[in-house]
């Protein structure tokens, strides 16, 4: 069904809001080096953001778009969205195209306000990762942004979960978990702990609630699986197994982590507790970054094609509109050293 058009938003229409000159208006929303009283800068900012002057601004612009494509990404720190951003540069650059990167740590509403500016930047495209669910929701900023976007004639793609009517490529990350708690299960290992990262990503609670579904397809019982919360990065897995280690183990015979940085932080504050990986303590992780291969001893993962799944994300932005597609791509196991049979 179509969506109606919205009125076209002119500069006179947030000076009159802003209650200043037209003169005024432009120099703020155009960047001019001429200063403006902050209290006037202040109420065209409020006027234009509230119009939504620079979503029709990029509107009318769309139709001489560039050849960025614009990527908003949660947290670029991470070894796996390197390989993701890497592979992105490297598919847009064999179509002529290059990639800008903003980072917002996952706030939803910075999310939706750096959408808000880059469209002013006439982006060929748009390409937004997310660890939330992103719904079609009432009142959710970012959807709304996308949406609009989408009406003035933009692309946009969904990296990770979503409903909105994009092309969206993201990974079973339930399944991803589910192997790894299949296989830990399999080494008969009976009493286990999850390093679960931090409560609210929605990618990392798919892959500790698959985790515990595998193991408990393989016969390890639920009030025998500890999960722990921690941040989600190389000494956030050191201080969990620390504390594991203080506590004693609690019998704990395999540590799943829901990523690769967890459990390499994980390695380490085992090793500095005098714990053998994996004479003592089975540990695994997910995505195969580089560094799981030279870890010593190598970490035993679950390998997602991250790498694939940055060049299709840039192909589905480069592609002219057609049926909406969502794609999900499956993990593999890779053992390696950091696993071995119970006793």
């Amino acid at each position: 069904m179509p969506h109606a058009a919205r009125p076209t938003v002119t500069l006179h229409d947030v000076a009159a809001a802003a209650g200043v000159s037209i003169s005024t208006a432009s120099r703020v929303l155009s960047g001019s080096t001429r200063k403006v009283a902050p209290e006037y800068e202040a109420r065209v900012l409020a006027a234009a953001k509230a119009l939504r002057y620079t979503a029709d601004a990029a509107a009318r612009a769309m139709r001489r778009a560039g050849d960025s494509i614009a990527l908003v990404a949660d947290d670029l720190t991470t070894p796996s969205m390197g390989m993701v951003v890497a592979a992105m540069e490297r598919e847009a650059s064999t179509a002529g195209a290059f990639v800008t990167v903003s980072a917002t740590m996952g706030d939803a509403e910075r999310q939706a306000e750096t959408v808000r500016v880059l469209r002013a930047l006439r982006p060929r495209a748009l390409v937004v990762t997310s660890n939330r669910y992103l719904a079609s929701a009432p009142g959710d900023r970012l959807a709304e942004e996308l949406l609009s976007y989408k009406r003035d004639g933009g692309r946009a793609v969904i990296f990770g979960d979503t409903d909105l009517p994009f092309d969206a490529i993201g990974f079973d990350n339930h399944g991803t978990g589910r192997s790894a708690g299949e296989y830990v299960a399999g080494l008969g290992h009976r009493r286990v702990a999850i390093l679960a990262g931090t409560p609210g990503m929605r990618n990392l609670a798919d892959r500790t609630a698959g985790c515990v579904a595998g193991l408990t397809a393989g016969g390890v019982r639920e009030r025998d699986i500890l999960i722990v919360p921690c941040p989600v990065s190389r000494d956030g897995g050191f201080a969990a197994a620390r504390e594991l280690a203080a506590a004693g183990m609690d019998g704990r015979e395999a540590v799943l982590a829901v990523n690769d940085t967890i459990a390499i932080g994980a390695l380490s504050g085992f090793r500095e507790a005098g714990i053998d990986v994996p004479g003592d303590v089975s540990v695994t992780g997910v995505d195969d970054i580089p560094l799981a291969r030279d870890v010593t001893p190598p970490l035993t993962t679950v390998a997602l094609p991250l790498a694939e799944a940055g060049a299709r994300a840039i192909r589905f932005a480069l592609a002219d509109p057609g049926p909406i597609r969502h794609v999900r791509l499956t993990g593999r196991l890779v053992a390696r050293a950091t696993t071995r049979p119970r006793r």
